[in-house]
């Protein structure tokens, strides 16, 4: 398996917010339980999720960790369009303020802050064992965990600092993020940056989840410096009006 089939399966997990979670049914012996959940990744590239101790996938996972999580990219055409399923150890995770977790997944999913108020809910890391990756017809590759889940060297105090600072400071540069993406984007707009890692960031744009891959893998705060920067010229050359002298 190339490194370009990994990285292709890696950006296909970070761009998706949501997937089918299969478990084993309780109440049905014998078949899959399938259910939508969204997630985000923690420190290690592993796929986190949030979910209520009232839930019929919670007991199953509960009864038997085995699970699955199938991640679809939007298209016209299901059949020709990226897939990823990662079979997975479900694991609750005892202390979710441990390495961000809590805070990157609130940082994407803002509204599950109020879930608690209503039930119990609990984070749980889907530790993937292997991953089947569809890249579009004829690219169809199993993906070992260790190529799939890429650790995040910022994830923690250093990447909720560089959030900070992108929020703080650039909300400019992100608004032209957006519009390079094709996003519309009203002159008020705050987009949020929501996540750093070595092969790019993500940002919220109301409740839309934009991902920006960097040119180059940045494994310093200095090197996601050069990246942003990158970023925003590119940004800015991507959605500024032609030069009218060159269109006279």
């Amino acid at each position: 398996m190339s490194e370009k089939i990994a990285r292709d399966a890696r950006d296909l997990l970070h761009r998706c917010q949501h997937g089918v979670l299969s478990t084993h049914s309780l109440e049905v012996e014998g078949y899959p339980f399938g259910s939508i959940v969204t997630f985000s990744t923690d420190g290690d590239g592993q796929a986190v999720i949030l979910i209520s101790d009232i839930a019929q996938h919670t007991a199953n996972i509960k009864a038997n960790p085995r699970v699955s999580l199938t991640l679809a990219e939007s298209a016209s055409d299901v059949q020709a369009a990226g897939r990823l399923t990662l079979l997975a150890d479900a694991e609750q995770i005892a202390d979710p303020s441990t390495a961000g977790v809590a805070d990157r997944y609130l940082r994407r999913f803002p509204a599950a802050a109020r879930y608690h108020e209503t039930h119990d809910f609990a984070y749980y890391r889907l530790r993937t064992v292997r991953a089947r990756f569809i890249g579009g017809f004829g690219r169809i590759h199993w993906v070992e965990a260790e190529a799939l889940n890429l650790p995040n060297p910022f994830v923690g105090t250093a990447e909720a600092g560089m959030v900070a600072h992108m929020n703080d400071d650039h909300v400019d540069a992100m608004r032209d993020f957006c519009r390079m993406a094709g996003a519309t984007v009203a002159a008020d707009a705050q987009p949020q940056m929501t996540a750093i890692d070595s092969e790019g960031c993500e940002l919220r744009l109301g409740q839309q989840l934009l991902r920006f891959d960097f040119e180059a893998p940045a494994h310093t705060a200095v090197e996601v410096r050069k990246a942003m920067v990158a970023l925003t010229r590119q940004a800015r050359a991507a959605t500024s009006p032609p030069d009218a002298a060159l269109m006279a």
